[in-house]
């Protein structure tokens, strides 16, 4: 597998995860007893930290990169393994 497909696909799952772990840790003003500011939504964040989003979607996503590239270089499951349509009986 070239780098630049290994780079391209980091970056994929790297945004994917960012995504997904958006959510976890975070507390809006009425779960942390914080008074609003005037126009704030309800369900804005009062502790968003982006350098740790980061570095938690950094680490997360190389885990399940290389995963997938060794398992592209061994073969571990391959498409066949996985059978979504089971032949009839005959």
């Amino acid at each position: 597998m070239e780098w630049t497909s290994i780079v391209a696909i980091y970056l994929l799952v790297w945004v994917m995860t960012a995504f997904v772990s958006l959510p976890f840790g975070v507390k809006t003003a009425d779960e942390a007893g914080v008074a609003k500011v005037p126009g704030q939504a309800d369900s804005a964040p009062v502790n968003f930290m982006p350098g740790k989003l980061a570095l938690r979607t950094t680490v997360i996503a190389a885990f399940f990169t290389a995963i997938y590239v060794v398992n592209f270089e061994y073969g571990w499951i391959t498409i066949d393994d996985i059978n979504f349509w089971p032949e009839p009986p005959q």
